[in-house]
């Protein structure tokens, strides 16, 4: 089993984080922020990872501390649980609709990491989730786990469908580029390591 075990504390927040990259989907998670947990239990259940998230955070200020910091340990705990990624596809790509919506995930896990998000949301939040920290929350997650992510709006109108629909549609590619597969020998990469 490939997993990942991240506690992180800082004066903002207390987070612990498990990730197992060989899981069935099933997650305990708690934020305080029941938008997020919604989306990290999806996250969880489509890319059929088991996840833990327990958090802490300073939600007195708002909801920005908590799940960018949720972000960065998450992207940690997944770096770790992928180790020295011999034998992985590396890259994955899906493109999840969700009623109206449609929304393409495209993922390197090269080691160098770049965020490109493009989703136009038209309210300020989805519950008690700051619709502008979806943007924060993949930036943290592909930096601290170094991996090249493209989020990418096709269609939308719902903003609960394009929050929602981020977050599968980034759980499919992740599936795929964790998976492994039996005709790559070491690490898939001419220069030999990623």
């Amino acid at each position: 089993m490939r997993t990942g075990n991240v506690k992180r504390v800082t004066n903002e927040t207390d987070i612990e984080v498990e990730i197992n990259l060989d899981g069935n989907g099933d997650s305990t998670v708690s934020t305080g922020i029941g938008a997020f947990d919604h989306m990290l239990a999806a996250f969880a259940k489509h890319g059929f990872f088991d996840l833990n998230v327990k958090c802490k955070g300073d939600l007195f200020i708002d909801c920005h501390h908590t799940i960018e910091d949720c972000g960065i340990a998450l992207g940690e705990a997944i770096d770790k649980a992928l180790g020295n990624k011999e034998g992985i596809n590396r890259y994955g790509c899906f493109t999840l609709p969700m009623d109206e919506t449609l929304v393409l995930s495209a993922i390197d896990l090269c080691g160098r990491p770049y965020l490109n998000f493009d989703v136009n949301f038209t309210v300020p939040s989805v519950g008690d989730f700051d619709t502008e920290m979806a943007k924060e929350f993949f930036y943290a997650v592909s930096y601290s786990s170094k991996m090249n992510l493209h989020i990418k709006e096709l269609a939308g109108e719902n903003n609960h469908h394009k929050l929602e629909a981020c977050f599968k549609a980034f759980a499919k590619a992740l599936c795929i580029a964790v998976t492994k597969n039996d005709r790559i020998n070491g690490v898939l990469s001419t220069k030999g390591t990623l």
